[in-house]
């Protein structure tokens, strides 16, 4: 007898194919997307930059530094929850449409891990330094140092440590940093994709990792073409949720070769949900994963696989807006 995840697994892709409601593809042009409700407030710094006419990198560059920031969101950078072991250790990636790519590991004591990630791009013939050589590194060029552990997030650790137990849960971006700031939980990513006046592509994601992690975990948000992908001439993705299974289907560039093949974003993100599913079947129970995606027609569109998912959309106006993801599966809940 078939299980009650096989069940919904099989009507979430059956569910999937009839045509997606209008809020979940844009047909207006778009300047900057990311992961989530607090990417609002990464989009305006973005826009701003957009409007002193700098490029797509300083674009998602400035959005990226914002969550970075910000000791209330325990997903990203200063008052991110540390690992098992009390470290907070960050991870970012950068990208423009040439190739050019930059990224950090497990990296400590910096806030900004965005930057370091721009400046090993720009700076390094290397793709990606990691620990203490990412360390060494950024304060060789410069960058301050500082103790990313905040009171709160430390609080949350040691509460933790009570237990010993990791359940991440779903959709924790939004709920806990909107609501109950400091609870224990998974957390995660933004993701930023932007496009310059020149029409010019550019991305980017950072994050603190899953909340108590084992000591140097990393997911799929440095990864290039896991967590983030931009391609000249087609578009760009980023992912969030559960790395490890982004990382298990090349998530973001399986997402933008889909979209050079004709797909739209949110029928790409889609479709590599369903490839997902298809691969791991029941081991995905309770897990969120989502992609979100930009073409370079300016559309935009996200999908997940449980309901939830969310991300903000700021168009060449400068107008923001808050959209929900559609999903393979019904709240488990």
């Amino acid at each position: 007898m078939a299980s009650r995840r096989d069940v919904l697994i099989g009507a979430g892709l059956a569910a999937a194919a009839p045509a997606l409601p209008a809020c979940a593809e844009d047909g207006g042009s778009v300047a900057v997307v990311s992961t989530w409700d607090f990417g609002a407030a990464a989009n305006a710094a973005a826009w701003e930059a957009r409007r002193a006419g700098r490029t797509a990198v300083d674009m998602v560059e400035a959005g990226a530094k914002v969550a970075e920031a910000d000791p209330t969101n325990h997903s990203v950078g200063y008052g991110g929850y540390p690992d098992r072991d009390g470290h907070v250790t960050l991870d970012a990636i950068i990208m423009d449409q040439a190739g050019n790519v930059g990224a950090v590991c497990a990296l400590e004591d910096v806030v900004h891990a965005v930057s370091v990630a721009r400046a090993v791009m720009e700076k390094t013939p290397h793709t990606m330094l990691v620990g203490e050589g990412a360390r060494s590194f950024a304060v060789d060029q410069g960058f301050e140092t500082t103790n990313l552990l905040t009171p709160e997030a430390e609080a949350a650790w040691r509460e933790w440590l009570v237990t010993a137990e990791y359940q991440p849960r779903a959709n924790s971006e939004n709920t806990d940093w909107r609501s109950t700031p400091g609870s224990a939980g998974n957390h995660d990513t933004i993701g930023i994709l932007a496009v310059d006046a020149e029409g010019k592509l550019g991305g980017a994601c950072t994050t603190s990792g899953m909340a108590f992690k084992m000591r140097g975990r990393v997911g799929d948000s440095p990864l290039a073409g896991a967590g983030l992908w931009v391609e000249p001439d087609v578009g760009s993705a980023t992912a969030t949720g559960v790395g490890e299974d982004v990382v298990r289907v090349a998530g973001s560039h399986s997402v933008v070769e889909l979209m050079r093949a004709g797909a739209a974003p949110v029928d790409a993100c889609r479709q590599v949900l369903e490839r997902l599913v298809r691969l791991r079947g029941t081991a995905l129970a309770g897990h969120q994963v989502a992609f979100l995606a930009m073409d370079v027609r300016g559309r935009v569109g996200g999908y997940a696989l449980l309901p939830g998912f969310t991300y903000a959309v700021t168009d060449t106006l400068g107008q923001t807006r808050i959209e929900r993801a559609p999903a393979l599966f019904p709240d488990p809940a």
